[in-house]
């Protein structure tokens, strides 16, 4: 019987992966560890090459191949394996976008707004607008709804900052990166 993965899934399954690979390096042999990367890098080459080829395929067929890239795209557990291996068709700054997009009926339900300054090296640069401006509880609704939508669509941003701050860009003690909302 087969189930369909949602995003939240899939994610999941990154991170066990992620365990067991940290868990291989400080565990096994060197000799081990050499032929197990080797392993998941020739898992990860078959997977791209083959991913490649029904990307290539399906741009191939016109509009409905076009259409079926765009659903892969906004697909969160495709899209996440696009990314993965460096497949995917939007650009980072298509797929914030996309996120504020998403967003938007939400924070303007709280009387705010989002406006996307640009993306330069990672980093994703935004700016509050509305009623929640400087708003603590509305700003961390903002913040928390804001963070969840980009980091969903474009996991490779490395920082999120807002009303331009200038802290370097970070990341959490789990790995994600460092999303800065100090609103000015």
């Amino acid at each position: 019987m087969s189930h369909e993965m949602d995003a939240r899934e899939f994610q999941a399954r990154l991170q066990r992966l992620d365990e067991l690979l940290r868990e291989v390096e400080e565990s096994a042999d060197p000799a081990a560890q050499a032929r197990i990367r080797e392993v998941v890098q020739a898992l990860l080459d078959l997977h791209g090459a083959g991913l490649e080829r029904i990307l290539g395929h399906l741009a191939a067929t016109g509009s409905a191949g076009t259409a079926a890239l765009d659903a892969c795209a906004r697909d969160d557990v495709a899209s996440g394996l696009l990314l993965l291996h460096g497949l995917h068709p939007l650009d980072l700054q298509a797929r914030v976008i996309q996120a504020l997009d998403e967003v938007r009926p939400r924070l303007r339900s709280h009387g705010g707004d989002v406006e996307l300054m640009g993306v330069e090296d990672g980093v994703v640069r935004l700016r509050l607008v509305g009623n929640c401006h400087g708003c603590p509880s509305s700003t961390a609704t903002m913040k928390g709804t804001i963070e969840e939508a980009v980091l969903a669509r474009a996991p490779d941003a490395t920082a999120i900052q807002v009303d331009g701050t200038t802290e370097a860009p970070g990341f959490t003690p789990d790995g994600r990166p460092l999303v800065v909302l100090n609103v000015l």
